[in-house]
């Protein structure tokens, strides 16, 4: 995708989506059945994402990448969603891992990684979650052990998405098992694949097949000490919950996504599907879900745009991003039942696009902080901005 000097934002914007609307019809909508059914990762669509530059989304166009807003961005993401979810995944935890390097990495970390993750030379995602902690980042216990200019970690990690087809992760680890309060010994490294880093397992999931999500472990890993990012050690968890709060609004965007796929599903098919002389769309009893389906998707865009428009601004967001990604992927899940009991049988045959996105949509519900999590970082948030 290129611009010229004299476009504007809004027909940048409008230029992008068009053309990412044609790639979704042409290259990804007649291949999703066939590739997510059998969960084969999607290489040549994969390919097409790479000269579209959408692994570049939000990379600065300095470093070769394309500068959208996150407003833009996440219109991208609601757009790949309502075709096939899992292809989101795949730029998603790709884009935190380059924020991150954007945001805190040093010139020459800037310099060196972003232009080779804007192409998708270089890709993957974060490295956080672990077999026995999740939401709790600071319970993690991967350990990097300096010795001389190499850290050589050792640990594991789960629900890893990108680690199997992709190349590189920022990877949370400790630094300072002893620190107390824990953070104050995390960091954050580019961990590039070698010897040690090994991918042990493939993770088989209800949903958003395609994409490979994985368990992995370090066995005496060694990553050069000059990928710390910031180069400073201690600053992990500040710069990961600073990159998730753009992953919060990516899977907001994508639980819209699915909500409006969901939708556009449902009202097609109650306009098609005829019982007692005349189309379901004419029963009082479908027209109350679909009022409540429309709304609650028009509802859940909302927020997803606000979140995203505070993002660009600079300002702090856990609240707008966290009542963007409750609504919204709690939408998703709703939307899609709301849609397979419309299509009654016909919803739960892999024939027809409501029983993926009934699959797919529950992982909304977890990934990127729990619900529960959102409602008490927003509740937080609320009293914060309202003490009196």
């Amino acid at each position: 995708m290129t611009t010229t000097p004299h476009t504007t934002d809004q027909e940048q914007e409008n230029m992008i989506l068009d053309m990412l609307d044609k790639f979704l019809a042409a290259e990804v909508k007649p291949h999703v059945q066939h590739l997510e059914h059998n969960d084969i990762y999607p290489t040549e669509i994969v390919e097409h994402m790479k000269a579209l530059g959408l692994f570049g989304c939000t990379i600065a166009p300095e470093y070769g990448g394309l500068g959208l807003s996150t407003t833009t961005y996440a219109k991208i993401i609601e757009r790949m969603s309502s075709v096939w979810m899992s292809i989101s995944g795949i730029i998603n935890s790709h884009l935190i891992m380059a924020m991150a390097v954007q945001r805190f990495g040093t010139p020459e970390q800037k310099s060196h990684y972003l232009p080779r993750f804007a192409r998708g030379e270089l890709r993957g995602g974060i490295g956080l979650t672990e077999p026995d902690c999740g939401t709790d980042l600071q319970a993690i216990r991967t350990v990097a052990k300096l010795e001389g200019d190499t850290y050589v970690v050792n640990g594991s990690k789960m629900w890893i998405t990108n680690s199997q087809q992709g190349n590189c992760l920022a990877l949370l680890v400790k630094t300072d098992p002893k620190a107390s309060p824990a953070h104050k010994g995390m960091s954050l490294l580019i961990a590039e694949k070698g010897p040690g880093f090994i991918v042990s397992k493939k993770l088989d999931k209800l949903g958003y097949k395609g994409i490979d999500t994985c368990a992995l472990s370090f066995e005496n890993y060694r990553v050069p000490a000059d990928r710390l990012i910031g180069g400073v050690e201690g600053r992990g968890l500040q710069q990961v919950l600073g990159g998730l709060e753009l992953g919060r609004i990516n899977v907001a965007a994508r639980g819209l996504g699915v909500a409006q796929a969901a939708l556009d599903e449902a009202v097609v098919y109650a306009q098609q599907r005829k019982t007692f002389g005349k189309p379901i769309a004419e029963h009082q009893a479908i027209q109350l879900k679909l009022g409540e389906m429309a709304t609650r998707t028009q509802a859940a865009r909302l927020l997803v745009y606000a979140a995203a428009q505070a993002y660009d601004k600079g300002e702090r967001c856990d609240m707008e991003a966290g009542m963007a990604k409750y609504f919204a992927t709690e939408a998703a899940q709703e939307n899609s039942l709301e849609a397979m009991r419309i299509f009654g049988g016909y919803g739960y045959s892999k024939e027809y696009n409501v029983e993926r996105l009934y699959r797919d949509s529950p992982l909304l519900l977890i990934g990127e902080g729990t619900n529960e999590l959102q409602r008490l970082i927003i509740a937080k948030q609320l009293l914060e901005r309202n003490r009196i």
